[in-house]
């Protein structure tokens, strides 16, 4: 008979992510130095940052320190203006050199393959690609990182790891931004809450690692 003797399911092979501990602990780091706590919009897409920075203006000081790292390089220019537009201060990534400016509104993530950084930096983020129906981003890099994520109701991309995610506390779905970045202040305010969150996001994105390693194991040895 034709096909295959056995099939079996490895598992996801995203949660086998090695996360650049360097960047990550850089982020850390300069998250501990600062004066107020980072609430980021990761992976942006379309729509999602002027959406943000409208209610943004209605959030009564004092605010966290926010942050854009939006998901395609081609559009910091363009975010960039959307912050001048919202008349807010902006400090871009690429302007500096050994720590974070302090004297922004919004800083701006334009850089590549940094993203542990930024998940080190922030103290909770709102996942891009969510907020709009574009399907959502990766949640589990930010769970490796240990950053609590804020999702919005548009997931399909990533639905059984954002369903999983949900039931083991590490992350939460809202269907307005507006109440998604409420939830953000409020953790970002509440030091112990998003501590015990971050620990949930590690203990998720660890339960699930290992598809790597089974498929291997599974694969039948040829030759010496």
């Amino acid at each position: 008979a034709m096909g295959v003797p056995e099939v079996r399911v490895a598992g996801n092979l995203k949660y086998d992510i090695a996360v650049d501990t360097a960047l990550l602990e850089r982020g850390r780091a300069w998250a501990a130095a600062l004066p107020r706590p980072v609430l980021m919009l990761a992976v942006s897409r379309e729509g999602e940052e002027a959406a943000l920075l409208a209610a943004w203006a209605r959030q009564p000081a004092p605010r966290p320190q926010l942050l854009i790292v939006p998901r395609h390089p081609q559009r910091f220019d363009e975010v960039a203006g959307l912050v001048a537009a919202a008349g807010l201060s902006l400090s871009r990534r690429s302007s500096w050199s050994d720590a974070p400016r302090t004297d922004a509104d919004v800083w701006l993530g334009d850089s590549m393959r940094e993203m542990p950084l930024y998940y080190g930096l922030a103290r909770v983020a709102l996942l891009g690609g969510s907020f709009e129906p574009l399907g959502g981003q990766n949640l589990i890099e930010a769970a490796a990182c240990g950053c609590p994520v804020l999702a919005g109701p548009h997931t399909f991309n990533f639905a059984e790891a954002t369903e999983l995610a949900l039931a083991a506390g590490a992350a939460e779905r809202f269907t307005a931004m507006g109440d998604a970045i409420a939830r953000g202040v409020a953790l970002c305010a509440d030091s112990d809450s998003a501590a015990s969150m971050s620990k949930r996001a590690l203990a998720f994105a660890a339960a699930h690692r290992g598809a790597a390693r089974r498929m291997v194991e599974a694969l039948p040895l040829y030759g010496s």
